[in-house]
């Protein structure tokens, strides 16, 4: 590792002067707590295609992907040209759109929960308003979600992200209470925590691919067994497909799981690479947040923003969509490519790692506390992450390819063969170091 940290030091050294001088203004020098690792990150100029490229001109394969948003590569030209077309008339101006319409029935006809939409712009947004639709819809307080889960930075949903999940995240919580946490791919276990609460449960709110808990999928028993205990009990099942709608196919996953969800939540891919959050949910669940048939005392005040629905996002939003409707190979594609790099890189490894994921998705765990398997985030999380920061670290400093450490990746319409059988190579130099 202390290679690989003066490989990186002599390979960034304007980004290292520029760092310095972020953390005069920043918090830590980043403006979001994921985006920092050791000894500092390097400071992007630009990035298109698979591509991204620091101020000192070292260029990356890149798998982080903005935050896995980037399911056509950096600055995709479908999504460019219609921006570039857009921007004269105007960015912004806080009324109604007809780009807002054009873009809601795409996802309206491609996400058949969505009857009625909200628009945001973040992730944190949507699963905040979703929680408080749950709980003006059932006049319940407690919402339940996986141990593990991300789901933003809302205070109603900052509980039981990293492990031990029985400690706080934060100061500054007030609502812990009305949160409990269940354990992912745990059927009988989940009820256990679930039964005493029922009474006064709004619903439960879930990823059917955990992200940043281990890149692993929910199995269809476990999502299937607590949709139905959810309505059995008059709460809301409400799945979070900000990392997955759109990703494996065109729409969302659930309905691939015959599921039905009251609400479900989306960013990341619809948004075309800009600012975006989006609740979809049943006619029945979203005309509470109806202010012109609802007073404020039987409403849920759920609202959108000062950038919500803005014509840059709206139109970049359909033009990602429209590209992806039409060119449906592209999953087929990447997927490919997924499964080939979770397949190479576990054989790479001979044993020691097992390789999470699902289409374009896949994360590494190296086994380690008698663990055998990753089918929860308390699996990934006894895992050497420790290791698994050297391995992602190295590549960024050896091999020209960036992971955010610790993170999952995300392989795009722009990466192609020849990278994954860099990753590998890459992979397989480090295996042999260890």
């Amino acid at each position: 590792m202390s290679s690989a940290v003066e490989i990186y030091k002599k390979k960034t050294v304007k980004s290292a002067k520029i760092f310095e001088k972020s953390k005069k203004y920043h918090v830590n020098g980043v403006s979001h707590n994921i985006r920092f690792f050791e000894p500092y990150p390097f400071v992007t100029k630009s990035a298109k295609g698979k591509y991204i490229t620091d101020v000192d001109g070292n260029k990356y394969i890149d798998y982080w992907m903005g935050h896995w948003s980037l399911i056509l590569g950096h600055a995709a030209p479908p999504v460019a040209t219609l921006v570039k077309k857009q921007l004269p008339s105007c960015w912004m101006h806080g009324t109604v759109n007809e780009m807002t319409v054009q873009f809601s029935e795409v996802i309206q006809n491609a996400v058949p929960v969505a009857e009625k939409i909200r628009y945001v712009s973040t992730g944190t947004e949507a699963t905040m308003y979703a929680v408080r639709t749950a709980r003006a819809v059932t006049g319940k307080k407690i919402i339940a979600k996986i141990d593990g889960g991300w789901h933003g930075y809302t205070s109603d949903l900052l509980k039981s992200v990293n492990y031990p999940f029985d400690q706080p995240e934060s100061l500054g919580l007030t609502d812990e209470s009305h949160i409990v946490s269940i354990p992912y791919n745990d059927l009988a276990k989940s009820i256990e925590v679930l039964e005493p609460v029922k009474n006064n449960l709004a619903g439960v709110i879930i990823e059917p691919v955990l992200g940043g808990a281990g890149c692993i999928p929910a199995t269809m028993e476990y999502l299937a067994g607590i949709q139905e205990f959810v309505h059995k009990n008059n709460a809301l099942f409400i799945l979070d497909e900000i990392v997955t709608g759109f990703r494996f196919s065109f729409g969302c996953i659930y309905p691939s799981m015959n599921l039905d969800p009251d609400i479900v939540t989306l960013g990341k891919i619809v948004g075309g690479g800009f600012p975006i959050g989006v609740i979809c949910g049943k006619e029945e669940v979203m005309r509470i947040s109806d202010t012109g048939t609802h007073t404020r005392l039987d409403r849920a005040y759920i609202g959108g923003g000062t950038f919500s629905a803005n014509p840059i996002t709206m139109t970049s939003g359909r033009a990602m969509l429209q590209y992806l409707k039409k060119n449906s190979q592209v999953y087929k594609k990447i997927g490919k490519l997924g499964e080939t790099a979770r397949k190479e890189i576990a054989k790479t490894f001979d044993g020691k790692v097992i390789t999470t994921g699902k289409g374009s998705l896949f994360m590494t765990h190296f086994l380690a506390n008698g663990v055998t398997e990753i089918k929860n985030a308390s699996d990934a999380s006894r895992c050497d992450t420790e290791l698994l920061h050297r391995y992602h670290f190295e590549m960024i400093a050896k091999d020209g390819i960036f992971f955010l450490p610790r993170k999952l990746g995300a392989i795009s319409n722009a990466h192609d063969a020849p990278d994954i059988k860099k990753l590998i190579h890459a992979s397989s130099r480090f295996a042999s170091s260890i």
